[in-house]
């Protein structure tokens, strides 16, 4: 009975942190699509009104050279037109994004 309990715990565990992934990456969709999307567009691009204030295109090749410290710099104090979001997101937060937006096809 009690090796059931310890399997049945070990269960609970993993299905659990694979949850914590999936609602992960579902708040990061929700952070953008709140915080990115009106300047970034949903596919990364840029919106019209984004692009008007020169955002860059997530899929270019100056942004797809940056490494994550790099966005992660970006979006923390903010860059050019970009506003700062320390304070406003948490580092996991802003992590949990520059993923979200390497996923952008």
């Amino acid at each position: 009975m009690k090796q059931l309990l310890i399997r049945l715990a070990m269960v609970v565990a993993v299905l659990a942190l694979g949850a914590g992934g999936a609602y992960a990456q579902d708040d990061a969709a929700a952070l953008y699509k709140s915080k990115c999307l009106v300047c970034h567009g949903a596919d990364g691009k840029g919106s019209p009104a984004g692009l008007k204030l020169g955002v860059k295109d997530f899929h270019s090749p100056d942004v797809a050279k940056m490494s994550d410290a790099e966005l992660f710099e970006a979006t923390k104090k903010g860059k050019g037109k970009m506003p700062a979001y320390d304070g406003k997101l948490t580092d996991d937060q802003i992590k949990g994004l520059i993923k979200y937006i390497r996923s952008l096809k």
